[in-house]
């Protein structure tokens, strides 16, 4: 029986716990940072979910197949590791001002299953 009421109070008092730290743990931190901040700063906004804001640079601009190879460091919301890779471009006009070396802030969406750069510009 003791046995029973104290692990009773143990599970009880757990589940309090994890609710104290749960509600409360966040309630001051709205509008404290992440992407919200960024709003209304210039420069891009966070795309759709799915989508991927991050920066990095130029290495080749191939504008006849419509597409751009960027090296770029890591990019948490997509679980991709720092890496250089060919992506495609939602529009090959945005490759009209690009070329190799420039440092850049892009966005990119999965579009048919392909990671595809749906907004670049030059960073400042």
């Amino acid at each position: 029986m003791k046995r029973t009421l104290l692990v009773l109070g143990l599970a009880l008092s757990s589940v309090s716990l994890a609710q104290m730290s749960g509600s409360g743990g966040m309630q001051g931190m709205h509008g404290q940072g992440g992407m919200q901040g960024m709003q209304g700063q210039g420069g891009m906004q966070m795309g759709q979910p799915g989508s991927a804001l991050a920066e990095g640079e130029v290495r080749k601009v191939d504008k006849d197949a419509g597409k751009i190879t960027l090296r770029h460091g890591p990019i948490a919301s997509m679980d991709m590791p720092p890496m250089t890779m060919v992506y495609r471009v939602k529009d090959p006009a945005m490759l009209d001002q690009m070329q190799a070396g420039d440092k850049v802030q892009f966005m990119m969406e999965k579009v048919s299953g392909t990671l595809t750069v749906t907004k670049i510009e030059p960073l400042k």
